[in-house]
């Protein structure tokens, strides 16, 4: 597998390589090893599975608070993505800066995305299937999020959102000056 860094502090992007032959092809798509290896998240200890019937729908932003932050290895199965981050550590040189990049059954990339960042994706495609692997439980009373149009984000979404939860329309402007890096790292 490629993993190649990105613009975003701790945030990697994963190509598996796959072998083919006549019966189809075979890839490895996560490795503890090489992960550790390159100073990667490394232990993952629950794997998520959504699936989202229209073009157009927005699942997120989503993180969760310390202690309880997630790193996440996201992977479309089905269809196609853009998925979107948002480095929210006070501290980093990259604050409030995000990244996208275009996930797919078809191209087989996948997304790391480092706890102490927003994620969320918009589906390119109707029928699409996406699952990651998470490093930290889910704690619901951890569970936060931000806007997807937020102007301390200026997310440059590539199709228009046509659909979202009640929740991730209700979530409030992210306050730049009031969060701490505690809040999200750790």
């Amino acid at each position: 597998m490629r993993i190649q860094t990105t613009s975003l502090p701790g945030a990697a992007l994963i190509e598996p390589e796959a072998r083919a032959d006549e019966r189809g092809s075979f890839a490895r798509v996560y490795c503890e090893q090489e992960f550790a290896a390159r100073g990667l998240p490394s232990r993952m200890v629950q794997t998520n599975r959504s699936l989202t019937r229209r073009t157009g729908t927005l699942r997120g932003l989503h993180y969760q608070l310390a202690p309880h932050g997630e790193d996440k290895l996201v992977r479309c199965e089905q269809g196609a993505i853009w998925d979107a981050i948002v480095d929210l550590r006070p501290d980093s040189p990259t604050y409030c800066q995000w990244l996208g990049v275009e996930l797919s059954a078809a191209n087989g990339r996948m997304l790391l995305v480092p706890r102490g960042f927003a994620h969320g994706f918009v589906t390119l495609t109707d029928d699409v299937a996406v699952s990651y692997q998470v490093s930290n439980f889910y704690a619901p009373g951890a569970e936060r999020g931000a806007r997807y149009d937020d102007e301390a984000f200026g997310i440059d979404w590539p199709v228009p959102i046509r659909q979202l939860s009640a929740k991730d329309a209700a979530w409030p402007a992210y306050d730049k000056a009031g969060a701490t890096r505690a809040e999200v790292s750790a």
